[in-house]
């Protein structure tokens, strides 16, 4: 292996990350390039990972070691990143940098990383369902040993009352490893910083929560090995985290005696020999991932959107709890213009989405103002406004490539609510495109949208007509053909894979060979139960009960009907996913 040498990536946010890159000296022409790639601890950098390039033995393979934003050499205060989930995209960004840098497909790397890194990675995995080849998990801090009793809810109020702040690990060296060089180089390297802003701290934590109650949908083979003798974080997690994990090759292995810097303990030889096995042995056999086209009927999103649609015990606690809670909304519709609107055309209606985008409390008095504002401030709104942003952000990008390509920009919209995100883009974006088609099978969607238009006054260029997104025979006959097609919000409100396969067949006959298509998912909701139990679809006014799809599963679907997925957008919660496909023949 040749000495490392180091270069910098650039983030989405255009922050230049610092990595380091040992290149593979010996490996045979005939055999692609490989990679490892490394993900540090919490309060360190990727130079701690360094030896373990020599001692996997892994002869033919690059190694990689990123310095995160706040840690080593990457900028940023010390400890600290904009969110958690601006950590999680930075890692896209490395893995993107190396495919586009240096030549490695996604598909022949493997990641390795180690208890904060970890949890970093898994959160990526499960939000961006990547298709690399393998995942080797250290002690992942899933759930960190604050020892102080109601740690968690004090940092929670202390942030409330003075923002963001910075706290110092209590962890001394001699408890993270029995090795004395170890020991000794934590405790005298100037890169390593003790602290960690709370922002980081609990968002760890609510990501970590979030990664293992949903593992099942992570679908990458994963190697887990944990600590026997671990004083920073517990095991517990790391165990419910590997029995829920979805792959079809996942092995664990407890470590008696080690402590939690897991590949830097004095006797990591027994661990660092499972690592190598474990990744030639994902190489010795074609990628292989769960077919995921059935699992609307089978699998345990199914069982859990069952779950929500079958009625409660009469009278039981959780019944008189959302009879109470349905009744209380019901109240509150009186006085919220957002709850009577939900009510009145389904809280999934375009209606409603679009009086969601327009984000302005309105209620028939100050107390109704006020239950206004904390309705539109729930979590599942805010993730459905930061998923306009990102519509418009990666609209605006394929309007850019084909513009580019010199092709004409035909956008066609199957399922457009009021059609705002896609004109309030437009607007932003400076040149217009050659054609913009609004579909919608809602009346009222179809009046509001058009009337939109012309109060925008694009009217000599877009139009709005009433269509069934479901319809394959008729998406297809779209004329002319659009080069850029959009679904927004609609996958996510029919659980059916095959309604959802005619849509994306419709739509592959329509685009062009080359054209792009920008899709919405919805892997993650902390308010399922909630949305099943208390509020209404726009479908007759039944109750909203929505089928979850995994990024896995919703790619899968994509991948089956012609298109190419080149990138992602998610917000910080994992709920709202906005991706860019290419149609290929």
């Amino acid at each position: 292996m040749s000495e490392a040498s180091t270069g910098n990536f650039v983030t989405h946010d255009g922050v230049s990350l610092f990595y380091r890159h040992w290149p593979s000296a010996d490996r045979p022409t005939e055999v692609p390039r490989r990679a490892i790639v490394m993900f540090h601890r919490g309060h360190e950098h990727g130079g701690r990972m360094a030896h373990l390039v020599e001692e996997l033995g892994l002869q033919g393979f690059d190694f990689f070691a990123w310095d995160a934003r706040g840690h080593g050499e990457s900028p940023g205060a010390r400890g600290d990143s904009p969110s958690f989930g601006t950590s999680v995209r930075d890692v896209q960004s490395f893995i993107d940098h190396i495919t586009a840098a240096h030549s490695i497909a996604s598909e022949d790397m493997v990641v390795l990383a180690q208890s904060v890194g970890a949890v970093v990675i898994s959160t990526w995995a499960h939000d961006y369902a990547p298709k690399i080849r393998a995942l080797v998990l250290a002690s992942p801090a899933f759930k960190v040993k604050l020892y102080v009793p109601f740690a968690r809810p004090g940092l929670k109020l202390m942030r409330a009352w003075r923002g963001n702040f910075f706290v110092n690990s209590y962890v001394k060296a001699k408890f993270l490893s029995h090795d004395p060089q170890r020991i000794a180089s934590f405790d005298s390297d100037p890169l390593i910083t003790r602290a960690i802003s709370v922002n980081m701290l609990l968002g760890l934590y609510e990501a970590a929560e979030r990664v293992v109650a949903d593992a099942q949908a992570i679908q990458i083979p994963t190697q887990l090995l944990i600590s026997g003798s671990d004083f920073v974080v517990h095991r517990k997690p790391q165990e419910q985290f590997f029995e829920r994990l979805g792959s079809l090759h996942k092995e664990k292995h407890i470590l008696p005696g080690f402590f939690h810097d897991t590949l830097g303990e004095r006797d990591r030889a027994h661990a660092l020999s499972r690592i190598r096995r474990f990744v030639l042995e994902a190489f010795e056999t074609p990628m292989e991932r769960p077919a995921l086209l059935d699992a609307d009927r089978l699998g345990w999103s199914c069982a859990e959107a069952e779950e929500l649609a079958a009625p409660l015990p009469k009278n039981s606690p959780r019944d008189l709890y959302w009879r109470a809670t349905r009744a209380s909304m019901r109240l509150g519709s009186s006085l919220s213009a957002g709850v009577k609107l939900g009510f009145d055309t389904g809280f999934d209606s375009g209606s409603t989405l679009d009086y969601v985008y327009r984000n302005t409390p309105t209620g028939s008095s100050p107390v109704g103002r006020l239950i206004d504002r904390n309705y539109l401030n729930s979590i599942g709104w805010r993730g459905i406004r930061q998923r306009k942003v990102h519509a418009e952000e990666l609209l605006r990008l394929a309007m850019g490539n084909l513009r580019e390509q010199n092709r004409p920009v035909r956008i066609v919209d199957i399922a457009a609510g009021h059609g705002r995100y896609i004109l309030e883009a437009l607007e932003q974006g400076g040149e217009m495109p050659d054609s913009i088609l609004l579909r919608d099978y809602s009346d009222i969607n179809v009046r509001d949208g058009a009337a939109l238009i012309e109060q925008k006054g694009l009217g000599s260029i877009a139009r709005f007509l009433k269509g069934d997104a479901f319809d394959k025979d008729d998406l297809a006959a779209l004329d002319p053909k659009p080069t850029l097609a959009v679904v927004s919000g609609l996958y996510e409100l029919f659980g059916s894979n095959a309604m959802v396969g005619d849509s994306l067949a419709g739509l592959a006959a329509a685009v062009e060979e080359g054209g792009y298509l920008i899709y919405t998912g919805q892997p993650w909701h902390p308010q399922l139960e909630l949305i099943a139990r208390a509020l209404t679809s726009h479908r007759g006014g039944e109750a909203w009960v929505m089928r979850r799809r995994s990024q896995a599963e919703m790619d899968q679907l994509i991948e089956a009907a012609g298109f190419r997925k080149l990138s992602q957008r998610i917000d910080e919660w994992g709920i709202f996913s906005v991706s860019l496909a290419q149609r290929v023949s």
